[in-house]
């Protein structure tokens, strides 16, 4: 009796110790969990929160993909080529609105010769007669050995292109495909029509991706940084990105975490809650698109809907001490353009008066837009929220150095804010 409780004794003993080491085992795995917690809160407390907005195509993910060049590891080849069914897909959906658009034109417009496609003769030296042609053709003569004349309305190659452009899975852009294309592009209406592109919506990557159709059409094809930053996929959701632009974890400089969301008008839903706790508010406006219309409303001019936009940012409450750096993006498309297309096309510049020609005169246009936004900005802006900092930075998103130089600018600013807010300055 008195064997079997000594026995039960060192069980509950043997037990005792058992529960105690399980325990402190557990005691540290929770010690080291709330001592990570409690790093990761200190970490997050000095990283800085950018928002980066603005209305559709006004170049906010082509900014948000030269951070992840400039300031990350940029892209592996893995990424590089996730980007091929992307450009592939631009450029069918360019050459259909290309084509479908010509056919409008010619129909609608006075001068409408101008924008029916060409019949096209192409001298082919085949041995053995014609093979594996392109196109359907009308053949006027054929020899074994000499040349074959082959006639073809172009209308069939963009009929065929317009129904590729149309589907929701595209193929492969072969070789085949690329001649057609480029075939088309090639020709005087389908240019007549390209120089209207305000007017249809023509992605601004068309040119860049039509002359490059051999090299994007090669079986072996890898996209390049440069064709990346032209790709063309509209945003949808949140991404976000960590960066720091003079290099992650030094003392002379801060670490952002900037957040791209979506511009269209049915992806603003989602930038309310992201409001909270914002450094700096990053507002992309696209100054050459004052004679374009929106893609999803073509009844609304796209810098009417960027003023208004930007003036509802202004005034939301949670960014009552949110600094605001407004891009002035697009500037390369604007420099030519508004040497042809007078500023007072748009209702909000209606007040522009040329006064020069050249360079003078892009000057002369870049400040008068410069001056309505910094109008718009105090306008919207109430009293006591005028000491916010507010900077205007003229931007080409596709231009590497320049980006480089705006963020490190961006950078500055922001540091110099805190300093002054910390009473160090």
């Amino acid at each position: 009796m008195l064997s079997t409780v000594i026995e039960n004794m060192g069980l509950l003993c043997s037990r005792h110790r058992h529960y105690n080491q399980a325990d402190a085992e557990e005691n540290v795995q929770t010690a080291e969990i709330e001592r990570r917690i409690e790093q990761e809160t200190k970490a997050e407390k000095h990283i800085q929160k950018l928002l980066l907005l603005g209305a559709g195509e006004s170049g906010k993910s082509t900014i948000f993909k030269q951070i992840k060049l400039l300031f990350q590891t940029g892209f592996d080849e893995a990424e590089l080529k996730s980007y091929i069914s992307v450009i592939h897909a631009n450029v069918y959906q360019t050459i259909k609105i290309l084509y479908d658009g010509s056919k409008e034109l010619s129909q609608n417009e006075t001068d409408s010769s101008k924008y029916v496609l060409s019949i096209e003769n192409k001298e082919i030296v085949q041995k053995g007669g014609i093979h594996n042609l392109s196109v359907k053709g009308v053949i006027s003569e054929m020899s074994r050995e000499v040349p074959v004349i082959v006639t073809w309305e172009l209308s069939e190659i963009g009929e065929k292109l317009s129904e590729i452009g149309g589907r929701l899975d595209y193929p492969h852009l072969t070789k085949e495909l690329a001649e057609d294309i480029e075939t088309l592009w090639k020709d005087a209406s389908i240019q007549e029509t390209y120089s209207r592109g305000n007017e249809l919506q023509v992605p601004d990557c068309a040119q860049y991706f039509m002359e490059n159709l051999q090299r994007l059409s090669d079986v072996n094809y890898v996209p390049t940084k440069e064709d990346v930053l032209y790709a063309r996929v509209r945003t949808t959701g949140v991404v976000e990105i960590q960066f720091s632009p003079v290099g992650e974890n030094k003392k002379s400089g801060e670490v952002y975490r900037l957040f791209d969301v979506g511009g269209q008008r049915n992806e603003r839903r989602k930038w309310i809650h992201l409001f909270e706790g914002v450094t700096a508010v990053i507002f992309c406006a696209a100054i050459s698109e004052y004679d374009q219309t929106l893609f999803e409303d073509e009844n609304k001019n796209r810098m009417m809907e960027t003023k208004e936009l930007f003036d509802w940012v202004l005034k939301q409450p949670c960014f009552e001490k949110t600094s605001f750096m407004l891009f002035l993006n697009k500037f390369d498309i604007f420099e030519k353009k508004v040497l042809k297309v007078p500023l007072n096309v748009c209702e909000w510049f209606k007040d522009y008066q040329p006064v020069s020609t050249g360079k003078q005169e892009i000057e002369h246009a870049y400040e008068f837009v410069k001056k309505k936004f910094e109008e718009l900005y105090f306008q919207s802006t109430a009293p006591d929220r005028v000491d916010r900092v507010f900077k205007i930075y003229r931007t080409t998103a596709l231009d590497q150095k320049l980006v480089k130089k705006t963020f490190k600018l961006v950078d500055e600013t922001l540091r110099r804010r805190n300093l002054l807010e910390a009473g160090l300055l």
